[in-house]
């Protein structure tokens, strides 16, 4: 039979602390795991920033979020604008293929990145409300007749 692996939630700062302080009094990594309920691996996760920083390196946790999010470079944006005002009646792939051509035919935005620029900068024309489909609509109540072939 398999051995069932035990769930550790996430730690809290008071457990981390706990974890560290009874690792310096005892000097054992399984007795000071055993006292802040927090298995090996988180011991070896914070050891190396509790010895960067001693005990106020454990207050805040790990953050997993992107520390920068995937956004389009100023210069980047600039040439895209700057396409858009020389040529007016292009559209986002046609700026999207002039940039990578100029770039030895590597994009360097996609067209979709393209059209975001230009709505940001409100140079991308509003959409027009769909038409509707089906053709002439009868009022309620009326019939429609049709004429025969």
């Amino acid at each position: 039979m398999d051995k069932k692996r035990t769930y550790f939630p996430a730690t809290t700062a008071q457990q981390r602390r706990l974890l560290f302080a009874a690792w310096e009094e005892t000097g054992e990594r399984d007795e000071a795991c055993r006292r802040a309920h927090v298995s090996q691996g988180t011991f070896y996760k914070w050891k190396p920033r509790f010895e960067a920083g001693g005990y106020a390196a454990l207050a805040e946790p790990y953050s997993r979020a992107p520390k920068a999010p995937h956004q389009t470079p100023p210069e980047k944006e600039a040439q895209v604008l700057e396409m858009r005002r020389q040529y007016p009646e292009w559209g986002k792939r046609r700026i999207a293929d002039a940039l990578a051509k100029g770039n030895h035919w590597v994009p360097l935005v996609s067209p979709n990145t393209v059209k975001r620029i230009l709505q940001d900068a409100g140079l991308w024309p509003e959409a027009a409300p769909a038409a509707k489909k089906g053709g002439p609509q009868s009022k309620p109540g009326q019939r429609t007749c049709r004429a025969k072939p």
